[in-house]
C-alpha cells in the first residue's frame, strides 16, 4: 500500500479511526509518519505516533479502560501489593509481569475482569499440548459430553443421553487407569 501523503514509498504505518461508526484509515511511510509526529488523530494527547507499541503499554491501557468506570477497583488498585512478593498492581500494569502464583489471588479481583474482557473468558481454552496435556483433554471431554448429556435430557432424548452417558463412563475409566 503506498502512503497516503507522499504517494510515493510503502505506507509502514497504519492508524484507523471509528468514531460513531464512521471509518477512517490513513496509511502512511515511516518518513511521513516521522513529521506528522503531532499529527491530531483524536487519541490521548500523549500519544506520539513515532513511539513503537509495547505490550506493557497495551496491557496498561486495557487495564485503565476496563477499571475505567469503577473507581473503587481503581483506588483500590493503586494500595494492591502481593503479601508473598511484594510486587505491586502499579508495577505489574508497567511490566506486565506478576511476581509470584500468589499475586494471581491478591490482584484477583482486577486481573479477572481484564482477562474476561480481553480473552471473553477467565478459563484458557485454546491449544494444549498433546503429550502433556492428556487429562487436561479428558476432563475437557468429559465436561463438554456432560454438557451434552445435560442437553439431551431437557430435550428428552434419553436413547441419546444413555450414549452419551456410556462415554462419559468410557471416558473416566480411561482417565483413572
Amino acid at each position: 500500500m503506498i502512503c497516503n501523503v507522499c504517494k510515493e514509498k510503502e505506507a509502514t504505518v497504519h492508524i484507523t479511526k471509528i468514531v460513531n461508526g464512521k471509518k477512517q484509515e490513513l496509511h502512511l511511510c515511516e518518513i511521513c509518519a516521522k513529521s506528522m509526529e503531532n499529527l491530531d488523530i483524536g487519541f490521548e494527547p500523549n500519544f506520539k505516533i513515532t513511539e513503537p507499541f509495547t505490550f506493557q503499554s497495551i496491557l496498561s491501557g486495557i487495564m485503565d479502560y476496563v477499571n475505567k468506570n469503577s473507581q473503587n477497583s481503581i483506588e483500590a488498585s493503586k494500595e494492591l501489593v502481593c503479601k508473598n512478593c511484594g510486587t505491586s498492581y502499579s508495577k505489574f500494569k508497567k511490566t506486565g509481569l506478576l511476581g509470584c502464583s500468589e499475586c494471581y489471588k491478591n490482584f484477583g479481583e482486577n486481573l479477572n475482569s481484564v482477562i474476561r474482557r480481553v480473552q471473553g473468558n477467565a478459563e484458557h481454552l485454546g491449544k494444549i499440548p498433546k503429550l502433556a496435556g492428556k487429562d487436561i483433554l479428558k476432563k475437557r471431554i468429559i465436561m463438554d459430553l456432560k454438557e451434552k448429556l445435560q442437553k439431551a435430557i431437557a430435550k428428552e432424548e434419553y436413547e441419546k443421553a444413555a450414549e452419551i452417558r456410556d462415554k462419559i463412563r468410557e471416558v473416566e475409566g480411561e482417565q483413572r487407569g
